[in-house]
């Protein structure tokens, strides 16, 4: 996950896309199958045995990500390239990855490995996109508890793995350290909502009623999936058949009080205010802490910020938490050089060397443990906050639908509360009876 909200459930024409796959899945191939029988090389016709050939097997690897990205997944795939001489990957980059990877798969064109979003998992697997790893895990030993645990329960559905865990990510506190010093603010005073706020208010600056400098982020309402955790609170219920929202709650309402502490009485922050700055003004100079990810600590560092960065701080019972998203490595259905594909994952994931060189040139946390603990993340006293965050952080919901609760239900109702609109109990009470009909619907 690079953004806590960027992977909605697809709309119409994945699902045809969907009903076509099965169909052609029924005409004679097993949907999401046994990884170690689905494709060998006298399935395919093609002689790709990495330990039996002396030619090179071409695997092909899509993913969403594009730009700059692509350069730093280059270079890694270069290194694998070159450390063997029997399999050659290369990159291509997919806009609406997942409607076209369903379509490759009708018509025998499936890349061999998927850069994927592991909040997809859920939605594509059940559709034959994915081949199951659990024959293969077995058959080389692997040890998944390498990996964090809500990394690979991510990759997981109705008990089979569907890929093996690349990268993880997370929100923290973002601060700047020329605003703190000049407003007194010790960083480490800032361990609960209290004390975020108390410093949030001296960190404000404003110009008779003009706000000049913020002293907190409240631009994305968006992240309430962990106010509301820090609160006490969960999402979903998924005890209930079908499963129904829980954040109509005390919870939820502490949630909105304290966002209304903020905005309409401390004033430390107004809506609309980052839009001037391109929708980030922390990177401007202008906000003094914000919540964000490891993916924009190239572009502060870029921009000449000086900043440092703050774990999830407390919520108003003791409570911690985070949200995990990231990136997995996936077979799909379908896919051409099995074999060459899960070699070249197993050396990319299993190694920790790999991916702490991969951290070196993306920015990524690696999501295998044994390379978290390498020094290069220890011994940063950024990456070190980030890395001690994946120990409490926790995945969105798995339940069938509960992407477009957040998207379609909660967040527009949060959005209106922000804005003076409606009141805080109109906000949940009307996500509430949005979202469970989403969830209903899902689940038929």
């Amino acid at each position: 996950m690079r953004k806590i909200l960027s992977n909605g459930f697809k709309k119409t024409s994945a699902l045809m896309l969907a009903m076509i796959l099965v169909m052609g899945l029924a005409a004679g191939c097993s949907q999401s199958g046994d990884a170690s029988k689905d494709k060998t090389p006298a399935d395919t016709g093609n002689d790709e045995t990495p330990n039996g050939s002396s030619e090179v097997t071409e695997v092909t690897m899509w993913g969403s990500w594009g730009g700059d990205q692509v350069g730093q997944l280059e270079a890694q795939l270069k290194a694998y390239n070159e450390s063997q001489d029997k399999i050659h990957v290369t990159y291509t980059v997919q806009d609406s990855l997942e409607e076209k990877l369903l379509t490759a798969i009708v018509s025998n064109q499936a890349p061999d490995v998927v850069l994927w979003d592991r909040f997809n998992t859920g939605v594509y697997a059940p559709k034959g996109a994915l081949t199951s790893l659990d024959d293969l895990v077995q058959q080389d030993g692997l040890d998944m508890s390498q990996f964090y645990a809500p990394a690979v329960d991510e990759l997981t559905y109705d008990g089979k793995l569907y890929g093996i865990p690349l990268t993880v990510d997370s929100r923290i506190l973002f601060y700047n350290k020329e605003m703190f010093a000049d407003a007194g603010v010790d960083p480490a005073s800032i361990t609960d909502w209290e004390s975020l706020r108390q410093a949030a208010i001296k960190l404000t600056k404003r110009d008779g009623d003009k706000l000049v400098q913020s002293g907190f982020s409240l631009r994305d309402v968006g992240l309430f999936n962990n106010w509301i955790q820090q609160a006490g609170g969960k999402m979903i219920d998924d005890s209930a058949t079908p499963a129904k929202t829980a954040f109509n709650t005390q919870a939820g309402l502490d949630v909105l009080a304290y966002w209304d502490q903020l905005l309409n009485k401390d004033k430390v922050y107004e809506l609309g205010f980052e839009d001037a700055f391109g929708g980030d003004g922390f990177k401007a100079g202008k906000v003094a802490m914000t919540f964000n990810g490891p993916w924009t600590l190239q572009s502060y560092k870029d921009a000449g910020l000086d900043f440092g960065v703050i774990s999830q701080p407390e919520g108003p019972n003791g409570a911690k938490s985070a949200m995990m998203g990231g990136f997995g490595l996936v077979i799909p259905n379908k896919a051409q050089h099995t074999e060459a594909a899960w070699e070249f994952v197993q050396w990319w994931t299993m190694q920790p060397s790999s991916e702490v060189e991969f951290a070196k040139i993306s920015g990524n946390l690696p999501a295998n443990r044994n390379a978290a603990a390498d020094p290069y993340f220890t011994n940063d006293e950024i990456l070190k906050v980030f890395t001690e965050t994946m120990d409490y952080a926790t995945i969105r919901s798995k339940v069938p639908g509960y992407s477009d609760v957040e998207g379609l239900a909660l967040i527009p109702q949060l959005q209106k509360y922000v804005a003076g609109e409606i009141s805080a109990k109109e906000a949940l009470s009307n996500a509430q009876s949005q979202g469970d009909s989403i969830l209903a619907e899902a689940a038929q």
